[in-house]
């Protein structure tokens, strides 16, 4: 999943969610460095990746793209599944969508001190451009797409894949909502286990 959907499956801790969405960037056993909820936040984050991975309604989804954009499919299918969160955000949230991220926005910046250096250099361009809440929107995900692309210097022709949101839209929308009630309920029974564990 991306960074919408692992936000909003931190539940309401807002250290988790810091941790939840950082985890990326923290290898191995670094998470020990921090705080309790923190550490929570990225092991829970390991557990949805690991559970999303394996899913085989995510794995219909990634087939769909794999023969043409290979190994990045999944990276893909992330990115496409946060435009579907987006989009239905009312279904899972009784705060609308602009509000819920500008909470998180001003989260991140009241913890600015224990972000990764990776993270405190990419917060401003999140929050200006509103990378979160372009994800509604196909022009927002077809700019995220562009992004991720020229990360990997073109090689990846992620920007393309669009086309595909578009051409199987239901089918993808209808994959993601299926997938995405079962890792809500996934990612709550993990988040009790965690607590008892740290």
């Amino acid at each position: 999943m991306n960074y919408l959907a692992h936000v909003y499956l931190s539940g309401n801790n807002n250290l988790i969610t810091i941790g939840n969405f950082i985890a990326d960037g923290i290898k191995g056993k670094d998470y020990k460095k921090y705080e309790n909820d923190i550490q929570i936040g990225i092991l829970l984050h390991r557990h949805i990746d690991t559970y999303t991975d394996a899913h085989k309604t995510v794995r219909k989804s990634t087939k769909r793209l794999h023969e043409k954009y290979g190994h990045y499919s999944g990276v893909i299918v992330d990115i496409l599944y946060d435009h579907f969160l987006a989009k239905n955000w009312n279904k899972y949230s009784d705060v609308p969508l602009k509000e819920y991220i500008n909470n998180f926005y001003d989260t991140l910046e009241n913890n600015y001190s224990i972000l990764p250096l990776r993270i405190q250099k990419m917060l401003p361009y999140m929050i200006t451009d509103n990378w979160l809440l372009s994800y509604a929107s196909i022009e927002g995900i077809s700019r995220v797409l562009e992004g991720m692309n020229r990360r990997t210097k073109n090689r990846s022709g992620m920007d393309k894949a669009v086309y595909e949101l578009e051409a199987f839209y239901l089918d993808f929308e209808n994959e993601f909502t299926l997938f995405f009630d079962e890792l809500i309920t996934f990612s709550n029974l993990k988040l009790k286990e965690l607590f008892k564990q740290i």
